[in-house]
């Protein structure tokens, strides 16, 4: 991750950018309510059009981007972007994995569009769902789908005053322990993703006597093996462990990796 000092003497200018996505991670930002009002008095929001009209020129101190890279007009314009970018943040699953979208990785895409429009000839997209990353350098990376409206304002506040930002790279397991829920897989023979994937969310699935989806990402190094060894041990079928890591994040390394390996046995 690299480093960005802000400007002085005058307002930083943030940007917003959107890719392929749902806009749910943007809509993140106006969650924030009375932290985005803070926010507006710190920063410029230059760029935003999910909530303004207004654009003020570049260079931007802050690009937020949401969303993959799924077409050849994409492609080129996020070069664009990072050009007059001084710090590139990538937000939610679409920008850091490649986003649902990205479960077209694993078939032929042209398969799928010939079936969807009536006129084929006039789609131009690529044969893959990519992150942010594999097309540019990416300063930081929020996960989720969503991502967490903490995180942000965390990492938005850490740039601001020149300081690292403090976003936890452990796992969903230690949310439940911090929250007192007792372990789904333990207690219940549940099938959870909370051991490899990365906290974030708060324990929101394990909270509601669910396991955890994966939302945010394979946390730092995951054991995906050892965990598929323990949901085989449940009675969880091959089949099913592959649709079980090709959720929001299915084209993360690790997630794909694991998924893949279950698929080809």
């Amino acid at each position: 991750m690299g480093g960005v000092t802000m400007p002085s003497g005058k307002k930083p200018k943030l940007a917003v950018w959107k890719f392929a996505s749902c806009d749910g991670c943007q809509l993140t930002l106006l969650d924030c309510e009375d932290e985005l009002l803070a926010l507006a008095e710190a920063v410029e929001i230059a760029y935003f059009p999910e909530a303004s009209r207004a654009v003020v020129k570049g260079p931007y101190d802050i690009s937020l981007v949401e969303g993959s890279i799924t077409t050849p007009h994409d492609a080129e314009r996020i070069h664009a972007v990072r050009r007059m970018s001084k710090c590139l943040v990538t937000i939610g699953a679409c920008a850091t994995a490649g986003g649902i979208q990205a479960l077209r990785n694993f078939k032929d895409v042209k398969e799928f569009v010939s079936v969807v429009y009536a006129t084929p000839a006039y789609i131009e997209v690529l044969a893959k769902s990519t992150p942010i990353a594999d097309h540019v350098f990416v300063d930081y990376e929020l996960r989720g789908c969503p991502i967490s409206k903490v995180q942000l304002i965390e990492l938005l506040g850490a740039l601001l005053c020149g300081r690292k930002p403090n976003i936890p790279t452990y796992s969903v397991c230690i949310e439940c322990k911090r929250r007192g829920i007792v372990c789904l897989t333990v207690a219940k023979d549940m099938p959870c993703l909370g051991p490899v994937t990365q906290a974030g969310c708060g324990a929101v699935c394990p909270g509601l006597d669910r396991g955890c989806y994966g939302c945010f990402g394979p946390k730092e190094t995951p054991n995906t093996n050892s965990m598929s060894t323990i949901w085989a041990t449940l009675g969880v079928s091959r089949a099913d462990l592959t649709r079980a890591f090709r959720g929001f994040n299915a084209y993360a390394e690790p997630f794909r990796r694991e998924s893949t390996a279950h698929e080809q046995k």
